[in-house]
């Protein structure tokens, strides 16, 4: 055997022998960092982020261990003095938030840790990550001041601005007649959600726009807003042209866009048509 190949044998013969104590030493370096965290946290009286520490499967194990057994009580006792800090300052964000709501004239409804003012416009509390989500969108606070009046800039977006259900029905039909046309489809078939959206988004660009492409003379239209006004239409029983074309989602898992359907719930949409009223 060449030295090459010996020192390399008795290197993978000491990694060997060494991995079980290197695991050890890594898992004890594990329970440190949990410990020093909980440690940190009780002496900032970081109630939200201790609780979560403390109720993780990190906290179950480390008292398993014989060595650290006599952590039990100890955590126990933070678990519960957490626990009741928790819980007494929810109730005083739900009440903060309600009255801040009312203030603003939105009548938030709670089902905490999740809340919503409007079809299409919900929101999630994580105390332990100092966030509030609003529509996917993450918001680095849990004031509800700054929640408050973030709802009511998204409730301006989405429902302030003038809206004709009748005339948003006809745009909607005449997109789907162009595009049954186009593609030599029969009228009353179902076509792609989101071929549809891309369609209807293009139709609504003025000419100024298809003759210089800036990003400044696009004319945006969310995905939020498409199913607000969706739900505008349903909720106003306002679903049929004047011809009485009447619209319809069919529910679809591939290639399907978030909307509200006609009971105000999210589903996956797959496609759009439009049939004859009966």
């Amino acid at each position: 055997m060449d030295n090459e190949a010996y020192l390399q044998e008795k290197q993978e013969q000491l990694k060997t022998v060494l991995s079980p104590y290197q695991k050890e030493l890594n898992r004890g370096q594990k329970f440190a960092d949990f410990l020093k965290q909980c440690v940190n946290c009780a002496s900032r009286d970081d109630f939200l982020r201790l609780d979560e520490l403390l109720n993780s499967k990190m906290a179950k194990t480390l008292v398993e261990e014989e060595a650290l057994a006599e952590c039990e009580p100890l955590l126990d006792s933070l678990r519960e003095d957490a626990r009741e800090k928790v819980e007494r300052y929810r109730l005083e964000f739900v009440e903060a938030l309600v009255r801040r709501g009312e203030e603003a004239g939105l009548d938030i409804e709670i089902d905490f840790p999740r809340f919503s003012i409007l079809k299409g416009i919900d929101g999630e509390i994580a105390f332990a990550d100092r966030s509030t989500t609003i529509n996917k969108k993450v918001m680095k606070s849990i004031d509800p001041r700054r929640i408050v009046a973030a709802l009511g800039r998204l409730k301006k977006q989405l429902y302030d601005k003038p809206f004709d259900p009748r005339k948003y029905v006809e745009s909607l039909f005449a997109t789907y007649a162009k595009m049954c046309k186009n593609d030599n489809t029969p009228m009353g078939a179902d076509i792609p959600i989101l071929d549809f959206y891309l369609e209807y988004v293009i139709a609504s660009q003025s000419k100024v726009f298809f003759s210089n492409m800036e990003k400044g003379k696009f004319r945006g239209y969310s995905l939020e807003q498409f199913s607000v006004d969706v739900w505008r239409c349903f909720e106003s029983n306002c679903t049929a042209t004047s011809k009485g074309m009447n619209f319809r989602l069919t529910p679809g898992r591939n290639y399907s866009l978030w909307l509200l359907d006609s009971t105000g719930e999210k589903k996956q949409i797959g496609f759009i048509s439009f049939q004859e009223s009966e």
